[in-house]
């Protein structure tokens, strides 16, 4: 079993706009952040940008980064950085600025790192305590690390959502994206065993981990994207990510150990899963009325199940494991941003932008909130990469369906 300050502990706050800042400091004071960071080693601040676009609890809020550099400065961490990574259909660069992470970084002084940038050396990490339960097959090359984060503190900051592949989304999951490279998107079919592994290291690697989650705008639906948006009003703080992650299911309805990198993680000792053997401190999440939060899929995410778990399988290396065919994640692009945004999700966000958490969100940087239209490149990307794919899915029925005559 992984012992750690915090484990089994989860603080859990309600908030309002008005008091945002200071319901972080208590949060993260419930939390034991103190006890689960040391001091003398520089803390990374692992900002979660799930779209470029701004979408309510799509990725880190403006609040939650500034609360949380307020309340680590306060404590006594003075040397903190942002950290950011890239993703196949993510323009982080363009993110930071619509999310308006790059606003309060920029005012508070705190220099952010972009692991995707090619001066950030990648090592080959082998597990000290126990074997991969998977990553080692996906890679056999090797499983590669951003060099950079070793012997750092981490803070994640990830919102309270539900996602197309891992039911929710939180904790657990914002470490996919820092410690592994852009080809992540092969360990979809085992994502969750992929987490557990992505924990292993971290608790390898960093002297302290912890997390703040944002739950004052919560998202269900499919996720982390094309979400329905809920003003929730909650915080929730832990060092123990299985646990933090657990609190966030059962306030969204699930019951954590149905969901695969809890229970794993729980019955690996790298964390407490089980909400009755978890402690929480603070609001008793007992008086919530339930949230009654469903998890849904795209077209993109039901199109890459079917390579991943379904008819399609044989195929999943010529369809997502080549660098010839990016069809999925262009995709995802033109669901999202050519489809859905537009003509969905602005909506959305004008009526989020009515509500309280909305105003705040507006009034950061230059008061001004990007809503961009249909994007041309992306349109003639998706067009051409479906049709590449479209092609390539018709030859490789015909070769099965040979394969089954026979």
């Amino acid at each position: 079993m992984t012992d750690f300050p915090g484990k089994g502990k989860v603080a859990v706050v309600k908030t309002t706009p008005t008091t945002i800042l200071d319901d972080i400091e208590n949060v993260m004071k419930l939390g034991g952040v103190e006890q689960a960071l040391p001091k003398d080693v520089t803390t990374g601040l692992k900002i979660n940008i799930s779209w470029q676009t701004w979408y309510p609890a799509c990725s880190s809020t403006p609040w939650q980064l500034e609360g949380a550099i307020n309340t680590l400065r306060k404590a006594g961490y003075s040397d903190l950085i942002g950290i950011h990574n890239d993703t196949v259909v993510v323009d982080t660069r363009v993110g930071e600025f619509n999310n308006k992470h790059r606003f309060v970084t920029d005012q508070y002084g705190v220099p952010c790192e972009y692991l995707y940038e090619q001066q950030f050396e990648w090592v080959r990490y082998e597990p000290k305590s126990r074997p991969f339960l998977v990553l080692d097959k996906v890679f056999p090359e090797g499983v590669f690390i951003p060099k950079v984060l070793v012997g750092k503190n981490i803070v994640h900051l990830p919102t309270v959502k539900t996602h197309v592949f891992t039911t929710i989304t939180g904790a657990m999951k914002n470490a996919f994206g820092g410690l592994l490279h852009r080809n992540r998107h092969w360990t979809h079919s085992v994502i969750h065993e992929t987490l557990v592994d992505l924990l292993t290291i971290q608790q390898e690697i960093h002297p302290g981990i912890f997390a703040l989650m944002d739950g004052t705008f919560a998202g269900d639906g499919p996720g982390p994207r094309a979400m329905r948006w809920h003003e929730k009003n909650i915080l929730l703080a832990s060092a123990d990510q299985v646990a933090i992650d657990a609190i966030s299911a059962k306030l969204q309805g699930f019951d954590p150990l149905s969901i695969p990198f809890i229970r794993i993680a729980h019955e690996m000792g790298l964390g407490v899963g089980d909400p009755r053997e978890i402690e929480i401190i603070g609001y008793d999440i007992n008086q919530e009325r339930p949230w009654h939060f469903l998890q849904e899929d795209t077209f993109a995410s039901r199109g890459q199940k079917l390579i991943y778990h379904g008819p399609l399988k044989p195929l999943e290396k010529p369809l997502l494991q080549s660098p010839i065919v990016p069809w999925s994640y262009f995709a995802s692009n033109f669901y999202h941003n050519v489809y859905w945004y537009p003509f969905v999700g602005r909506r959305r966000v004008q009526e989020a932008l009515q509500t309280p958490w909305g105003r705040l969100f507006e009034s950061y940087g230059d008061g001004k909130v990007v809503m961009p239209g249909v994007e041309p490149r992306t349109v003639i990307q998706a067009g051409a990469a479906l049709a590449g794919a479209a092609a390539l899915i018709g030859a490789g029925l015909w070769v099965l369906g040979k394969k089954t005559k026979k």
